[in-house]
């Protein structure tokens, strides 16, 4: 899935984002690939789309797009 974060909360350290088909995605820091724990509104991503546990979807191994170039 593709999209870009419409807010994060770094107190908080989770966020919401809004995929290119207009769905809106939960989101916690932990998701973040790169291990920084924060990410700026506005960035484009990508991310992977699971059932949590409680049976929602939610995005885990969320890359920024500008870094994604750099991954193997």
């Amino acid at each position: 899935m593709k999209g870009t974060v419409r807010s994060f909360d770094a107190r908080r350290g989770d966020g919401v984002i809004e995929s290119d088909d207009g769905q809106s995605y939960y989101f916690h820091c932990v998701s973040i690939a790169d291990g920084s724990r924060s990410i700026e509104p506005s960035t484009r991503v990508s991310a992977r789309v699971s059932v949590g546990l409680l049976g929602r979807d939610e995005l885990t191994e969320i890359y920024s797009l500008a870094d994604e170039a750099t991954r193997t």
